[in-house]
């Protein structure tokens, strides 16, 4: 733990010069990207790189080419100076912020396309081009800052597979690493976007986790009927589902026997859009 503030990065020569240092010392790097508006599950995100690396890179940038056009881009939480006070206490060696014309120069004519686990009915159904904002923007931070290992929440499950697709099927020289959600005390996940909720909202949130739970506890019965029943809980409770899905954890696709499964959840209070998984 530290209370210095991390170096800020603002440019590709800068990062990349701030990362050869630490590799002519010898020392291994992870880096963790994120969108900014930090809270405790990103804290947990930077202490399981810590237990990787030697030295940890925060990414902070909000990545327009994964938001829709009526999503909430312009809207989404931007806390850059409490976001660097949280990484001087949680001991952060660096920071990468790059404007977006960094990202995306002018004349920028080349995206990530992907299929596989982004392309399974999920997030996907709803967003459908999401990923290829994602996995592009992702490939761009590994090709910059050339980590050694790189952190991602098991929250957002189906990107953290498609990620880790990408980085096989790219040959990408790096370990993909997925740390555990981070919840309330009441159970909710914690997400940047939880601000949107209302305060009769956000005291009904936990209910999709706590229905999660008893879907899974019921799934070795009947696997269709504990979904199904899930369904109309979640419906009862107020919320506007997306989707409940049983899958494979591996691929994303359809359960099958010796692969682990995960029940995945998207579903709205209000104007806000909730999403949550868990293994069973």
């Amino acid at each position: 733990m530290s209370d210095e503030t991390p170096a800020v990065a603002r440019t590709i020569a800068e990062i990349r010069a701030r990362v050869a240092g630490w590799r002519g010392e010898g020392l291994k790097v992870a880096l963790v990207p994120t969108m900014g508006a930090l809270h405790p599950g990103h804290v947990s995100l930077v202490e399981t790189a810590r237990r990787h690396a030697n030295r940890v890179v925060v990414s902070i940038f909000v990545n327009p080419t994964q938001f829709a056009p009526t999503e909430d881009f312009a809207a989404y939480p931007r806390t850059f100076d409490a976001d660097l006070r949280t990484l001087a206490v949680v001991g952060t060696e660096a920071v990468y912020a790059p404007a977006v014309e960094t990202m995306y120069p002018p004349g920028a004519a080349t995206t990530v396309k992907v299929e596989g686990p982004a392309a399974v009915g999920l997030e996907d159904a709803s967003r459908p081009f999401h990923f290829a904002g994602v996995a592009t923007i992702v490939a761009k931070l590994f090709t910059q800052v050339a980590p050694d290992v790189a952190v991602f929440g098991e929250k957002d499950f189906q990107q953290l597979a498609v990620i880790r697709r990408m980085a096989a099927d790219l040959d990408l020289a790096l370990e993909v690493i997925g740390a555990p959600t981070l919840r309330e005390a009441d159970g909710l996940a914690m997400s940047s976007r939880n601000v949107y909720l209302a305060a009769d909202e956000r005291a009904q949130a936990p209910a999709l986790y706590r229905i999660l739970q008893e879907v899974a506890a019921a799934l070795a019965d009947d696997p269709a009927a504990a979904v199904a029943k899930g369904r109309a809980a979640i419906a009862a409770a107020g919320f506007d589902l997306d989707y409940l899905e049983l899958r494979a954890a591996d691929d994303l696709g359809a359960p099958r026997p010796g692969v682990p499964w995960r029940l995945l959840v998207a579903a709205r209070l209000g104007k806000t859009r909730l999403i949550d998984n868990i293994a069973v």
